[in-house]
């Protein structure tokens, strides 16, 4: 009998942390059955991919570039993934694979987690498929107006997402001269960029006024990336009073709930957020 397994699927996946949270989730629930992988997978190879997996893959976890790719492949999907335009997580069914978006859930969790509830204005660095999510967590903590800052154009659909959900947006480039200011008073500001992505930014506010208050009035800044810590990013907005979200408290929030998806059990979080602690050390 074949044992229940899941795998993270994308390109480069040499780095991820998800096998190593999700086996701590596996040990902490007394799942000793299940096992969990990795797969190098680009876009393109996503639906030749899924079609030769064995039925013992219960669920796969999407990182980039093949978040686009799995919800096009899926047979059914959330709402919510489909809103966003992007799954990081395919559960397997009788009709086929189901796609859905735990990113937005790892967001709240990582927000919400740090204090940060009730802000009205954020700034959003980049408008990909991971800022999407980012924009429907915002919704549902209470945002209602974005700032994103781009290099040169923010994705129409992003926009699209944006004002469905209510939230007035604008857009400014990352060259404009008020990016400063903007990024260095806002008191929520998040980075979707990959690592290095944000250091032009970063760069830009080092010799650049910026209000300093302390943590419990904000601001807060949320990485979504996790090695390599601490971010430029993250350093000089730290050094200005800001509270700093770490990636990996979204990464481990959004593990969370793909784990309850693919084994139907309560995720041990605190064991997970462990083991992916001890794991970027």
């Amino acid at each position: 009998m074949l044992m229940p397994r899941a795998l993270v699927i994308g390109s480069p996946i040499g780095h991820s942390r998800s096998p190593v949270i999700h086996e701590a989730g596996y040990r902490a629930a007394g799942l000793t059955d299940w096992s969990y992988d990795r797969a190098e997978v680009t876009a393109d190879e996503v639906p030749e991919f899924l079609a030769g997996l064995d039925s013992d893959v219960r669920g796969l976890s999407v990182t980039m570039p093949c978040k686009e790719a799995a919800l096009a492949a899926a047979a059914t999907a959330t709402p919510l993934a489909t809103g966003v335009r992007a799954a990081n997580t395919l559960v397997r069914t009788d009709d086929g694979w189901h796609a859905d978006n735990t990113d937005v859930a790892g967001v709240v969790g990582a927000l919400r987690g740090a204090g940060c509830e009730g802000t009205q204005h954020a700034v959003v660095l980049g408008s990909g498929a991971t800022a999407r999510a980012v924009i429907a967590a915002l919704a549902e903590l209470g945002v209602s107006d974005v700032t994103f800052v781009v290099r040169t154009t923010a994705r129409p659909e992003t926009l699209a997402l944006a004002d469905k959900l209510g939230i007035d947006a604008q857009v400014v480039r990352q060259d404009a001269d008020e990016v400063p200011a903007l990024v260095g008073r806002c008191l929520l500001v998040v980075s979707t960029l990959p690592q290095g992505g944000a250091d032009v930014v970063a760069d830009r506010l080092v010799d650049a006024p910026s209000l300093r208050i302390g943590p419990a009035a904000g601001p807060y800044v949320l990485d979504v990336v996790y090695a390599d810590w601490p971010t430029r990013l993250a350093q000089v907005m730290q050094e200005r009073g800001a509270t700093v979200v770490n990636g990996l408290d979204m990464l481990v929030h959004q593990a969370a709930a793909q784990f309850e998806l693919f084994t139907a059990t309560p995720a041990p979080i605190a064991d997970m957020m462990q083991a992916a602690s001890d794991a970027v050390k």
